[in-house]
């Protein structure tokens, strides 16, 4: 890391990830939502909200910050990285940072805030916690000797890429 202090690194990438959520809310490109991936002093990737720009519900700020960040990385491991985002990441983006092993998430509105402008997430913060058998969505279980075998191919398949 270079001489810029931890603190001061995070107010410019929040600055910047805020910075991206006006400009792409601005330009129609969806919801008032930016973010950005950063090992140590450099910025890897940065991404916006684009759900409604590209009809893709999982267009999210910080799952196109993670997608690009891989990507631009070449792997799908993020240890040692920094999510900055504007908003405190939804159940689906906090998933997404944990699946890439992102190490650190700094956020500056609450799901509280964007609670107050009609982006409530507490449905699924809730979903998230449920039983299958009591979900919102109709879940059911339907086992299956072919799924188990596959599963069970992984695990004695020599040259698999764990993750």
């Amino acid at each position: 890391m270079t001489a810029t202090s931890s603190s001061s690194l995070d107010t410019l990438f929040m600055a910047r990830a805020v910075a991206l959520s006006r400009e792409h809310m601005e330009k129609g490109e969806g919801g008032p939502f930016g973010a950005l991936v950063a090992v140590g002093d450099t910025v890897v990737a940065e991404g916006w909200n684009q759900v409604t720009s590209t009809n893709d519900p999982t267009a999210h700020a910080e799952v196109v910050a993670i997608r690009r960040a891989c990507t631009a990385l070449g792997r799908f491991d993020l240890r040692g990285a920094t999510l900055y985002t504007s908003c405190e990441p939804c159940p689906m983006c906090l998933a997404s940072a944990l699946w890439a092993r992102v190490g650190r998430i700094v956020y500056a509105n609450t799901r509280g805030d964007a609670a107050a402008i009609e982006f409530d997430d507490a449905p699924f913060y809730d979903e998230v916690a449920r039983a299958p058998s009591t979900t919102l969505v109709a879940m059911e279980h339907q086992p299956s000797a072919e799924a188990r075998a596959v599963f069970q191919a992984w695990a004695a398949k020599p040259d698999k890429i764990a993750y």
